[in-house]
């Protein structure tokens, strides 16, 4: 019976460690993520306004 309680208790550090593992790389590929999208959209910033010609947009009026 106590090698049941033993073996219950090493499965138990097994699976929190394997949890722990799981959440670091989950992390890890969230942030890769981020900057990929980041990258992205501030590549799609600046391409979309290097056609535009010079003074374009600096005069424009948003009150309406």
């Amino acid at each position: 019976m106590d090698m049941a309680l033993v073996a219950s208790a090493l499965a138990m550090k097994a699976a929190g460690t394997q949890s722990q593992i799981a959440t670091s790389i989950m992390k890890s590929n969230a942030d890769m993520e981020k900057n990929t999208v980041l990258t992205l959209l501030g590549g799609a910033q600046q391409a979309s306004q290097a056609n535009l010609g010079a003074g374009v947009g600096g005069n424009v009026d948003i009150a309406a």
